[in-house]
């Protein structure tokens, strides 16, 4: 099975879900809105399991940045800022989920004007770095030889 493809598949559901709920609560459609966000909840979960099951099922993998030169940069910063902003998405989706499927509306409103945009932030990117990683540049090819060899 092609794990960082289903990662990043999940990624990019999760940030369809994501903006389609935006637009439903917009649109004051709530019911919508509530299902299409636990939506990108459950894929964000499902994600979670995935990226798991792909490193402790590849010990010793390290896919590294294999593309020119001048993306090495800016793949490397867009990469320690996903990371960091990934590590918090739990925390915030559960919080921003709870107060809103318990009723506390202002209080969810206020979170999920913080939540929503980080965790659109981390579902595109994740699946940018899956592109760059996995299909744009020789990075998994590189990988695959390593761990074959060692």
């Amino acid at each position: 099975m092609n794990l960082p493809a289903l990662n990043a598949s999940l990624n990019g559901a999760a940030g369809l879900f994501l903006i389609a709920g935006f637009i439903a609560i917009r649109a004051k459609r709530e019911k919508l809105h509530k299902s299409l966000m636990l939506s990108a909840f459950l894929c964000s979960i499902a994600f979670l399991f995935s990226y798991l099951l792909h490193h402790l099922s590849t010990p010793g993998l390290t896919v590294k940045y294999a593309g020119p030169n001048w993306g090495k940069l800016p793949y490397l910063a867009m990469l320690a800022l996903h990371t960091v902003l990934a590590a918090a998405v739990p925390f915030l989706a559960m919080r921003t989920l709870f107060l809103g499927f318990s009723g506390q509306l202002e209080k969810h409103r206020r979170l999920a004007r913080l939540t929503f945009p980080i965790w659109v932030f981390v579902s595109i990117t994740g699946v940018l770095i899956y592109f760059i990683l996995y299909q744009w540049t020789p990075s998994w090819e590189i990988a695959k030889s390593a761990l074959q060899q060692s």
